[in-house]
């Protein structure tokens, strides 16, 4: 794993490996225990291919008390624990350890109710996201997060990192679609949080769980918001001769107050991937791709299609096609959609960055991101959620050439530096993980981080869950001056418990 260090594997916990398979079975019996080198390969990593690591074993529990007598025994023995859904974490947030058992949800992936008075859906972490909208469409609802792996991705992944999606500037991430959790914290406590009203007294801990990748507990039930779906949607396919235009257009449009329902952004190199792959019809004579979904009332949409085509001449457009039908309009994000598995087609591997910017500044950027490329020998397609500034830049290298590996992680190094240093952020949507651990002292002050590790302490004070993971540095929560827990409980009264 190159340039990647991960927490020293416990020899004690490896020298006991047949007693923590034992016990494993005993919980989990059938086959939901994998102990066997080969039948393990297939969890070694996660959609952050560059890392491989072998558990210590994979448990694949079905029934929630199952899972908190699994915490509960590795918290007794002081065994690491990784939670994992589909393993379509991009920033290695799932990514094995050697001395802890890989905790795999994806058997609780049933949907336990739908209550379309109150709008809102019940359903285990290991539904995929693509599910939930499956399971209402004929009634004319949806759930509008879709990161563009929503086919494979499970909600509670999408929990665990947050995720967003083409919709998500109009629509909100995950946070703002979640209404409630059941999750089980390490201790083997069942605790819900929220529920099917809009907001709960106390202190926001559904918050505090959203983006938490894995490191206070392990979701075993999820309520999220599902919406009507719109009246009227239309889709709008812009060319521009600049990256850099494209961008100011994008800025021009949400400084006019409109808000579409998705904005999205492509360069030339991921132009041409997707429409090899999928061929929509993108045009292949362009250096940006701008695709602008307007949805509402058909008054609405019109009225806004003209203003969008205004702002994107005034900016010096040089083509513009309006969908005609819905599935035109679906036609032309299915490219967007499958652009991350098009750019396979272009290159022997890549790294999927993940950043966020102010919108006025991805014109610099993107002739940012142009120098590092030279600077790092390496090519890279970009991708945006424009919208909202969130960037997938897609690091292009082959692996197999000594030194290119190596090369891309500080190619990416560089990209989130330059985000951090125009006002962004590290992550969108992907998580830190592995992938951003070492770069949190960028945007972060050491105390910064002694308070979130404070946070981490009172839930998990013996640092078992995903360790390795977000923080740079694990200390001891002695040495933090944590908030102080008695007995074992959190220092939250108002959690329900079961």
């Amino acid at each position: 794993m190159a340039g990647l260090v991960m927490p020293k594997p416990d020899e004690t916990t490896m020298a006991r490996r047949d007693q923590i398979v034992a016990a494993m079975r005993e919980i989990v019996d059938g086959e939901g225990v994998v102990d066997s080198i080969n039948e393990m390969r297939a969890f070694e990593t996660d959609a952050l291919t560059a890392y491989r690591q072998l558990p210590l074993v994979v448990v694949l529990p079905q029934a929630v008390q199952q899972v908190s007598r699994i915490l509960r025994y590795c918290n007794e023995n002081r065994i690491r624990v990784v939670p994992r859904g589909s393993g379509t974490s991009l920033s290695g947030g799932s990514l094995p350890l050697a001395d802890a058992v890989l905790l795999v949800m994806s058997k609780f992936n049933r949907i336990l109710e739908i209550d379309y008075p109150n709008r809102a859906v019940v359903a285990q972490p290991g539904v995929t996201n693509l599910g939930i909208t499956n399971a209402v469409e004929e009634e004319g609802f949806y759930y509008a997060p879709d990161p563009s792996s929503q086919i494979a991705c499970s909600i509670g992944g999408n929990v665990a990192e947050n995720s967003g999606g083409v919709h998500c500037l109009k629509y909100g991430l995950t946070a703002n679609n979640l209404l409630g959790l059941e999750m089980v914290l390490v201790n083997g406590e069942v605790v819900r949080l929220g529920g099917k009203h809009l907001d709960s007294e106390g202190y926001d801990l559904l918050g505090l769980m959203t983006g938490s990748e894995g490191l206070l507990g392990v979701v075993t039930e999820v309520t999220v918001r599902i919406l009507k779906k719109p009246e009227t949607a239309r889709a709008v396919m812009i060319g521009f001769p600049t990256s850099e235009q494209g961008g100011q257009c994008v800025a021009d449009i949400i400084g006019a107050g409109i808000i579409p329902g998705g904005m999205e952004m492509m360069d030339r190199p991921a132009i041409r991937a997707a429409e090899d792959f999928v061929q929509v019809g993108y045009p292949l004579d362009v250096e940006a791709l701008l695709i602008v979904e307007l949805d509402g009332p058909p008054a609405e949409v019109d009225h806004l299609i003209g203003e969008v085509e205004r702002i994107a001449m005034s900016n010096g457009s040089t083509t513009c096609r309006i969908s005609t039908s819905d599935q035109e309009r679906l036609s032309f994000w299915a490219g967007r959609k499958a652009a991350f598995p098009a750019v396979g087609r272009i290159s022997p591997d890549y790294l999927c960055m993940d950043g966020t910017i102010p919108r006025k500044e991805l014109p610099r950027v993107l002739a940012g991101m142009r120098e590092l490329s030279e600077k790092h020998g390496l090519r890279v397609a970009n991708v945006f959620h424009a919208g909202d500034g969130n960037l997938h830049p897609l690091i292009l290298y082959d692996a197999n050439n000594p030194g290119e590996l190596a090369a891309a992680e500080a190619f990416g190094a560089d990209i989130l530096r330059l985000c951090v240093k125009v006002g962004g952020v590290l992550t969108g949507e992907h998580g830190v993980g592995v992938e951003k651990r070492d770069l949190m002292p960028e945007m972060f002050s050491e105390a910064d981080l002694d308070q979130q590790m404070r946070i981490k302490c009172a839930f998990d004070p013996n640092h078992l869950l995903n360790p390795g993971k977000v923080f740079p540095q694990l200390r001891r929560c002695a040495e933090l001056g944590q908030m102080h827990v008695h007995h074992g409980k959190l220092p939250f009264p108002d959690i329900p418990r079961f």
